[in-house]
C-alpha cells in the first residue's frame, strides 16, 4: 500500500508513518455517521526532550483534573499575562494507537467550580510556547520530566516533522505517559517507563 511502512521495530525518533491498518470506529459512543461532527481528529508527536527545545515565547500554568470514571478532563489555565481560562475536554483514544478524538469546549468559572467537584485524579504542570512545541514540565512528583508535542493540521505534515536535538525520545501512541496516565502514576513507575526506552 502506497505510504505505508513495513518496519515494524520501534526505534528512538523514528520517522512516524501512517500505520498500514483498515479503518476502526472513531467513537464507539457516536452514531457512526457523527463520529467527526462535534470532535477532530488529534493529529500531534509527543517526544521525551532532553531540554527545551528553543526560545520561550509564553508560559501558562496548568491544572488538570482527570475526572474518574470518563474520559474527561478539566483544565485551569493561567497565562503570564494575569489571564484565566477554563477547559473541559473529552479524548477518544484508538485501540491500535493511531490519532484519535479530541473534543474541546471553553466553560465560565461558575460552570469550572461545579465539574470540580467531582472526583478525580490531579496533574500539574507548566506549559512552555516553543514554536511549534508546547513543552510541559511537571510539578512533583514528576519534576524532572521534560515532554514536548506538536500539533499539525495533516497526516502528510505530522509525518514529515524532524524532530530538533532535543528530542530523546518519540513518545507518540505510548499510553504510559499520556497526561491522564501520568496523572496516577508514581515517579518510579514514570522513570521504568522512560528505561524501557534505553
Amino acid at each position: 500500500m502506497p505510504g505505508c511502512s513495513s518496519r515494524a521495530a520501534r526505534a528512538p525518533l523514528a520517522k512516524w508513518s501512517r500505520p498500514c491498518q483498515p479503518r476502526l470506529v472513531l467513537n464507539p459512543s457516536a452514531p457512526a455517521s457523527k463520529e467527526l461532527k462535534y470532535a477532530r481528529v488529534e493529529l500531534e508527536r509527543r517526544f521525551l526532550l532532553a531540554d527545551v527545545p528553543g526560545e520561550v515565547t509564553r508560559r501558562v500554568r496548568i491544572v488538570d483534573r482527570y475526572i474518574s470514571g470518563t474520559r474527561l478532563r478539566l483544565r485551569h489555565l493561567a497565562w503570564d499575562d494575569g489571564s484565566v481560562f477554563y477547559k473541559l475536554t473529552q479524548k477518544v483514544p484508538r485501540p491500535d494507537g493511531r490519532p484519535g478524538l479530541i473534543t474541546t469546549m471553553y466553560v465560565n468559572a461558575g460552570e469550572f467550580d461545579t465539574l470540580s467537584a467531582l472526583p478525580g485524579r490531579l496533574l500539574r504542570k507548566t506549559r512552555l510556547s516553543v514554536p511549534p512545541f508546547g513543552v510541559d514540565l511537571f510539578d512533583e512528583p514528576l519534576s524532572g520530566v521534560l515532554i514536548g508535542e506538536v500539533e499539525f493540521a495533516t497526516e502528510d505534515a505530522m509525518a514529515a516533522f524532524e524532530p530538533p536535538a532535543s528530542a530523546v525520545v518519540e513518545i507518540t501512541g505510548d499510553r504510559r505517559l499520556t497526561c491522564a496516565a501520568l496523572a496516577e502514576a508514581d515517579r518510579e513507575e514514570v522513570h521504568a517507563v522512560l528505561r524501557s526506552y534505553r
